[in-house]
Order: structure tokens, then C-alpha cells, then sequence
């Protein structure tokens, strides 16, 4: 029970935090969108920090779960078909869970304010996915898949443009389905260009 009481505090941290910002959002508002008290709210966590950091902490550990990491990657993809395939599954999960598009909001809001989100929002708009998919290239290469290159510029040329459209869907997310269609169209123009023609 104490279990699932502190999910929903944090569920609904996520809400507000991603809508006004961590300043912009006070423990009243918290529990009154909970429809506790502020008593019921420190039994779980002891200040507004804590629950910001405990909330940082299940994001990141649901987004590597279920997306994946530098630490935790996705196989390397046996086709070309296969790295079109992988890159539109990872980009529909980004633009569409909920909790990601919060959290990439949330971090976005306060990277300005708060170097642990400074440090996510650049592991995961950048450095993050270009560690993911170094290794990635590296393995379609000896897999002779992709033509031989620096895997790593390579994998920041890939990841760059595709984060940018998934940026421009939290900001319109009307053009979702355009952003979704040129990352396809953008996914397989690169392995036109990089990829090995007797596998394609």
C-alpha cells in the first residue's frame, strides 16, 4: 500500500513538475491534486527535493527498461531493413509514452536550474544516444552491413537529426505524424548512403 501511495505521489509529481516546473510547483498543489495532506505526503518522502530526485530516479530507470542505454543496448540489427525497423520502434515508444514526453519536458524546463537535469537532459538528447548506437554501427560494419567509417560520428550524424523531430513533437505535437514519417525517410536515406549495397 505505502508502495503504490508513493507511485501516485510521484505520478502526479511528474504532471505538475513537466506542466510548471519544480519552482513553479509547491507540496499544497501536490496534495491537493492527490486529494491528501501534507502530513500523508512526508510520510513517504521528507521535502520536495526528495521527491524531485526519487522521480529522476524512476524515470531514468523507466526509460532504460524499456528504450535502453549505453549500458543496456538492443541487439545489433542483422538487416539494414532491421536498423529502419529498430529506429522507428525506439522513435514511436519516445513520442509516445506518456512518462517519456513528461519527463523530456520536465527536463527541459529545468536544466537551467538544476545540474542533475542539465546532466540528463544531455545524456538523453545527446550523448546518451549517440554512446547507444556507436556500438550499434560498429556491429553492422563487421556484420558488413555498413560501410566502413568512425562509428561514432556516424552514430551522432544518425541520432542528431532524429532527436531533433522528437523535440519538435513535444513542442507541435500535431506534426507528429510528419516527424514520424520523415525519421523513417530520414532512417532510410542514410543507409542508402551508408549502407552496404549486397546486404540492402
Amino acid at each position: 500500500m505505502a508502495k503504490d501511495t508513493k507511485e501516485r505521489i510521484l505520478t502526479t509529481a511528474l504532471v505538475l513538475f513537466s506542466q510548471n516546473g519544480y519552482a513553479g510547483t509547491n507540496i499544497r498543489e501536490l496534495t491537493a491534486s492527490l486529494g491528501m495532506v501534507k502530513s500523508s505526503i512526508y510520510k513517504h518522502f521528507e521535502s520536495k527535493e526528495e521527491i524531485w530526485n526519487a522521480l529522476l530516479d524512476e524515470m531514468i530507470a523507466y526509460y532504460n527498461a524499456r528504450f535502453g542505454s549505453p549500458e543496456r543496448l538492443p541487439p545489433v540489427p542483422d538487416t539494414l531493413d532491421g536498423l529502419v525497423e529498430m529506429t522507428m520502434r525506439l522513435a514511436d515508444f519516445t513520442v509516445h509514452d506518456e512518462k517519456v514526453v513528461m519527463t523530456r519536458k520536465l527536463l527541459t524546463i529545468e536544466q537551467f536550474r538544476d545540474e542533475r537535469a542539465r546532466d540528463l537532459a544531455t545524456k538523453h538528447f545527446l550523448t546518451g544516444l549517440r554512446e547507444m548506437f556507436t556500438p550499434l554501427f560498429a556491429g553492422m560494419m563487421d556484420k558488413g552491413l555498413l560501410r566502413r567509417d568512425d562509428p561514432a560520428m556516424l552514430a551522432f550524424a544518425y541520432t542528431a537529426p532524429i532527436s531533433a523531430l522528437i523535440h519538435l513533437c513535444d513542442r507541435e505535437p500535431e506534426k507528429a505524424g510528419e516527424a514520424m514519417a520523415q525519421i523513417e525517410a530520414f532512417s532510410r536515406h542514410f543507409i542508402n548512403v551508408y549502407g552496404v549495397t549486397d546486404h540492402a
